[in-house]
């Protein structure tokens, strides 16, 4: 980066922050804030802009659209705040481009809040309810997230005039020592997944003889079903910017690297304004506000590797090798990136700092637990009603997050499992619903804290399937420098795929088991030693279900496809309707001698498309184990047949 651009006192910079809102704010115009982080874009919220724009356009009227990150409820999304003078401000959720041009006329433009589709108000109102009345909205504590919704990701302005920076512009009076000792105290875990005191890191970076000092923010987020990390930076990026400054101060690190996957690439986009506008303003750079510190920061892409996670392997790919993980010691923090000492920490790590040192060790420390302080940052996703980002003090239990929080099991399923932690993490059944969530909690159940993945299984999950689903991408994952992870991860999944088509034997079990401690306690980093963790858990708590796909050659949940059929039940089957017929890619479904409709099995791939199409009041479609086939199921006419007739 650049070091001529002329710096300027923070106090000007806050000035010009508030110059800009009360200018917007004198106008008194209706504000549409909408959430474009990828969750939103992807549910259609471009389209949602436009149609917002071109309605007001229609109408005449005037209003500010400011497009806003990620508010964590992406199962809502495209979600919407509206401000309009005289009401309280009001979310609505799933707003197609049609329901943007309702809200302008009826609401904009003839003072009707369309009750019948909002989500509630943020403050309170006779007629309208409060989105704080709702468990999803209720139970949250937001620390990292504050912000995010609130504030357009690439307007610096925007942060500032939320408080942004004035932690760091209050610290760089203060002495390094007093930094390091506040983040100390809070009992900051870092959030990245192994759960190490986030100050005791800081320390021994700091006390490292080496006067040349690196900090790395780990954004290589790369587990199925998580995307925590990836849509912080998309929804405030600064917060991350600001901590990672504050954690150079206080170790006195002089250069800085934000690495995250180039498979983000509004993330990419998103941090690369950011630093630039930080930059722009003197708040990364040389002389920071006008002082004798300077921390240069910028953005390295990986390249998706899941292995570049790990503190060694990633630290291997910005120096332009192949990411692989290193033995420890020596760790980071005494010699990492070109053998200087090096922090690395998570983004939800490097967002937690401004507001613990804005506010104090002490007011973090009275959320959460004694030994796991603070907030976390979970993605839910699954068989749950409101899947999205959730942020809550540490502590509070599975039950109260699956249940509450996110509404439960859709369709009235019952809860089977949870897989917490990653591809890596352990899958937990019902009676550990009321585990805590923290970091040793969860580890003495048999799963991990991880980055924040949460995967919810409903009873239609095949826990033989998942274990095989996750070992599959671990062992893809795998970087090949240990034999334990590089082979014995192949040969669990060989294992498994065996059982899921009903070829297992009685052996396969021990087999697994064995094994599965080898790798653990064979392989180097934490990708291998945690890789079995979904086996050792599934087979701990649901021994049952491989003992029938072993010996009974059946899937209980009828999920995996060779232990499944699709029947079509004549008894409820209706004349003449076709709707299986053209629902099957492969012309399976076939007409019997009494006109009703049947499956060829042969021909049948088990996509379960017939299942979907088949009409709610008939539901003539069956999932059953081919082994009840032979007593139902009507073979379709062969050509030889209607000749001996």
């Amino acid at each position: 980066m650049s070091q001529t651009t002329p710096r300027i006192s923070f106090n000007a910079i806050r000035e010009q922050a508030e110059k800009r809102r009360k200018e917007l704010d004198e106008t008194g115009l209706p504000k549409v804030h909408i959430g474009m982080a990828t969750c939103g874009i992807a549910a259609g919220a471009l389209e949602t802009k436009t149609a917002f724009e071109q309605a007001l356009a229609d109408q005449n009227i005037a209003a500010r659209i400011h497009a806003v990150g990620c508010l964590g409820h992406c199962y809502a999304e495209p979600l919407v705040l509206v401000e309009n003078p005289g009401w309280p401000p009001i979310f609505y959720y799933g707003v197609t481009p049609g329901n943007a041009g309702m809200i302008v006329r009826a609401f904009l433009r003839d003072g009707d809040p369309l009750l019948e589709t909002l989500l509630g108000a943020t403050e309170p109102n006779d007629l309208i309810p409060q989105v704080k009345d709702f468990p999803r909205f209720a139970f949250e504590k937001k620390v990292i997230t504050q912000k995010s919704g609130f504030i357009d990701p690439e307007d610096v302005y925007d942060y500032i005039d939320h408080g942004g920076y004035e932690t760091l512009s209050a610290c760089l009076e203060k002495s390094p020592g007093d930094i390091l000792q506040e983040v100390v105290h809070s009992g900051l875990r870092g959030r990245g997944g192994a759960g190490f005191p986030t100050g005791t890191k800081w320390r021994l970076a700091r006390e490292a003889e080496i006067e040349h000092k690196v900090v790395i923010c780990n954004a290589d987020e790369g587990d199925p079903g998580a995307y925590m990390d990836r849509t912080i930076l998309e929804s405030n990026p600064h917060q991350v910017i600001e901590g990672m400054v504050l954690c150079a101060y206080a170790v006195g690190a002089s250069k800085g690297i934000i690495y995250v996957r180039a498979e983000y690439p509004l993330a990419v986009r998103v941090i690369t304004k950011a630093l630039q506008q930080a930059e722009g303003l003197g708040l990364i750079g040389k002389n920071i506000l006008g002082t004798d510190f300077s921390f240069d920061l910028s953005l390295f892409q990986g390249s998706g590797a899941f292995v570049c996670g790990e503190e060694t392997a990633m630290i291997q790919s910005i120096e332009g090798y192949r990411g692989v993980a290193q033995h420890r010691p020596p760790y980071p923090v005494e010699k990492g990136l070109y053998g200087w000492p090096t922090v690395i920490n998570n983004v939800k790590t490097f967002a937690s700092i401004a507001p613990i040192l804005e506010r104090g060790a002490e007011w973090y420390r009275s959320m959460g637990t004694d030994k796991s302080p603070g907030t976390a940052v979970f993605s839910v996703v699954g068989n749950v009603v409101h899947p999205g980002l959730v942020e809550i003090p540490m502590g509070v239990d599975l039950r109260t997050l699956i249940l509450e929080i996110c509404g439960g099991i859709p369709n009235k399923k019952a809860f089977k499992a949870v897989q917490i932690g990653g591809p890596s993490g352990g899958c937990l059944p019902e009676r550990f619903l009321d585990t805590p969530i923290d970091f040793d909690s969860l580890t003495e159940a048999g799963a991990m804290m991880g980055s924040g993945g949460i995967v919810v299984m409903d009873e239609d999950t095949c826990m033989v399937e998942v274990a095989r689903y996750f070992l599959d991408f671990t062992q893809k994952e795998s970087c090949g420098k240990c034999t334990f992870c590089r082979v014995g991860t192949k040969h669990l999944l060989g294992i498994l795929e065996r059982i899921t088509k009903g070829e297992g034997r009685e052996t396969d079990l021990k087999t697994l088991q064995e094994l599965s401690q080898d790798i653990k306690l064979g392989s180097l980093c934490g990708l291998g030693k945690t890789a079995p963790n979904p086996v050792i858990t599934s087979l701990r708590y649901f021994r049952e279900e491989y003992e029938a796909h072993i010996k009974e050659k059946r899937c209980p949940a009828k999920m995996c496809r060779s232990l499944t059929a699709f029947y079509i039940d004549l008894d409820k089957c209706a004349r003449g309707c076709d709707a299986c017929v053209g629902s099957c890619p492969v012309e399976a479904i076939f007409t019997t001698k009494d006109r009703k409709k049947a499956v060829d099995q042969i021909l049948c791939v088990k996509c379960g498309e017939c299942m979907v199409a088949c009409p709610v009041e008939y539901s003539a479609v069956k999932k059953i184990s081919p082994a009840q086939l032979a007593p139902i199921i009507p073979r379709p006419e062969k050509k030889e047949d209607k000749k001996a007739e």
